[in-house]
């Protein structure tokens, strides 16, 4: 009997701390070192530019500035299955657009076989042989200018989020 009594109250015991742990488990707040999944959709000037939706939740380290600093500031402090509404203003997104990035370049630098139009993308190459792209912003007779701001620079970013998990 006394056996049995002492299992039981491993037992009751094993489960009210597993309660507490549980329980801290759900509480735990995002803060500097945290590793978040979050699930996401980004709309810019009314329209879905990305979504974690079918792909699953986006994974980063709190403090890490791996996502824009703007949403990492908002993301601090939230919990699992929190959801919420985060606009990110450009200057915490991915800057404001610099003239500085505009630059024009003779249409004969361009490959032949391309008829330059604004909008079309080019894979860039710089002198280190890495690949970069370039949108272009005008073309004239003669040249055309090649933008090489990030094409959501200048742009409010609209999050839609939900806290998955915290580690």
């Amino acid at each position: 009997m006394k056996r049995f009594l002492s299992l039981a109250l491993c037992g009751v015991l094993f489960f009210m701390f597993a309660g507490i742990s549980i329980s801290r488990a759900e509480s735990a707040k995002i803060t500097d070192g945290s590793k978040v999944s979050f699930d996401y959709t980004l709309t810019v000037d009314g329209k879905v530019i990305d979504s974690s939706s079918g792909r699953g939740p986006i994974q980063y380290t709190q403090g890490k500035s791996e996502i824009v600093p703007g949403l990492e500031k908002e993301l601090a402090g939230m919990k699992v299955g929190d959801e919420k509404t985060v606009i990110v203003k450009p200057e915490e997104g991915y800057g404001l657009v610099s003239p500085e990035a505009l630059k024009e370049v003779s249409r004969a630098n361009l490959p032949a076989d391309i008829q330059p139009q604004v909008g079309m993308v080019l894979q860039i190459h710089g002198a280190d042989g890495r690949a970069f792209p370039a949108m272009i912003a005008k073309v004239d007779t003669d040249t055309v200018v090649l933008n090489f701001n990030h094409p959501l620079a200048g742009k409010e970013l609209n999050f839609q989020v939900k806290i998955v998990s915290i580690n």
